[in-house]
């Protein structure tokens, strides 16, 4: 067929970029690699190898012995809309903790399968206690808590120790969102207690977004067992997923295999590198960019105790366009950082130091940038 554009269709060239952003980042050449890999069939001894691998290395990295832990074929949203598709009946209590963008995503999700959702919420950058989920607990009577545990809009770390608890005291499941915390941040599923728990491909994993982890644990099976009718979601219904990613393998959709070879050497090198070292290394080098921009004069949005060490909001100083910095740190520099989400945008800039991305270097490279640059942008 005749080309009808008019124009010669030049080869893919794709800028190098920094991704010190609220995610993607950077992946490791070793991923990229991976990546590049002709396919397989989705049904090919190899393949079906390569899945166990990818859950047994998931398990390891959330810290549990969930039986249905798969990577979901599509980014952290459809991950996100899997844990409340697959428990949700119309007319169950869906109880949310807003205190940023994400907790309001879960609220809407939720209502799409017709919960009754209920919310409480805390200001974007503070966090629940326990104390103000026990009482919402006592009052609503929820079928489900769901929580954010790493915040992305707003760069809180919610404590989750003792929620689990008091999910068991009050009977109903706790989902947990780990989008911006899987191979970072510690977590501890089934020492919190936590019954259902999503993630990404592109954040702590440093994985391209296509890739969507999922668990849940037998309390939540047993919700899903039990319900009256199928559930309303036929591409997330984990029933039918886990015919494919359990012993029977039965086909269910093609799976993005080139995905699977990524996040595969992305869950690897997490253990290669031991997932103690890698908290510490995102903890150490966010503590270095805190310190820095402080010296700088300037400050950050969250208090210390709930910070994220991998994703650090940052307040505009005033008179400072932050729309326009961070375009000029993209332009002159290939650097990207976010900016506020919401409630905090045009106040805020999101810094991310997740996965491959959280190096020393980055965090010198960043923090020069904000000191020689920045001035030029004050009126």
């Amino acid at each position: 067929m005749e080309n009808t554009l008019g124009v010669k269709v030049p080869p893919l060239s794709v800028p190098d970029r920094l991704l010190l952003g609220p995610g993607p980042s950077n992946s490791h050449p070793l991923v990229l690699q991976a990546l590049a890999n002709q396919p397989v069939g989705h049904l090919d001894p190899f393949y079906i190898d390569l899945m166990a691998e990818v859950q047994v290395l998931l398990r390891n990295i959330w810290q549990t012995n969930n039986r249905l832990t798969l990577p979901m074929s599509g980014t952290g949203s459809a991950a996100m809309e899997a844990t409340i598709a697959n428990i949700v009946e119309p007319g169950d209590i869906f109880l949310v903790g807003i205190k940023g963008y994400f907790g309001s995503r879960l609220a809407d999700m939720a209502s799409r399968y017709k919960a009754e959702v209920k919310t409480i919420s805390k200001s974007w950058g503070d966090a629940f206690t326990l104390l103000e989920l026990e009482e919402a607990l006592i009052k609503y009577k929820p079928a489900v808590l769901a929580l954010v545990h790493a915040e992305t809009s707003t760069g809180v770390c919610q404590p989750i120790e003792g929620v689990g608890e008091l999910c068991r005291k009050y009977n109903c499941l706790l989902i947990l969102d780990t989008v911006t915390s899987l191979g970072s941040v510690p977590l501890h599923l089934d020492k919190w207690k936590v019954d259902l728990a999503y993630s990404c491909s592109q954040k702590g994993l440093s994985c391209p977004p296509g890739l969507g982890p999922f668990t849940m644990n037998e309390r939540a099976e047993d919700k899903l067992n039990r319900r009256e009718g199928k559930v309303p979601n036929w591409y997330l219904d984990v029933s039918l997923l886990n015919k494919y990613w359990g012993s029977d393998r039965v086909y269910h959709h093609t799976a993005p295999v080139n995905m699977n070879f990524g996040i595969r050497e992305s869950l690897r090198l997490i253990v290669e590198e031991g997932l103690e070292n890698s908290w510490k290394r995102h903890q150490d080098n966010a503590e270095l960019l805190w310190s820095g921009l402080e010296n700088l004069g300037i400050e950050m949005h969250v208090k210390k105790e709930y910070r994220l060490p991998t994703l650090t909001t940052v307040k505009i100083p005033e008179g400072i366009n932050g729309k326009t910095f961070t375009l000029h740190l993209l332009n002159e520099f290939g650097v990207e950082i976010g900016g506020g989400l919401g409630e905090l945008a045009g106040k805020v800039w999101r810094i991310g130091l997740m996965g491959y991305n959280s190096k020393k270097e980055n965090v010198e490279k960043i923090l020069n940038l904000f000191d020689t640059e920045l001035s030029k942008f004050k009126a």
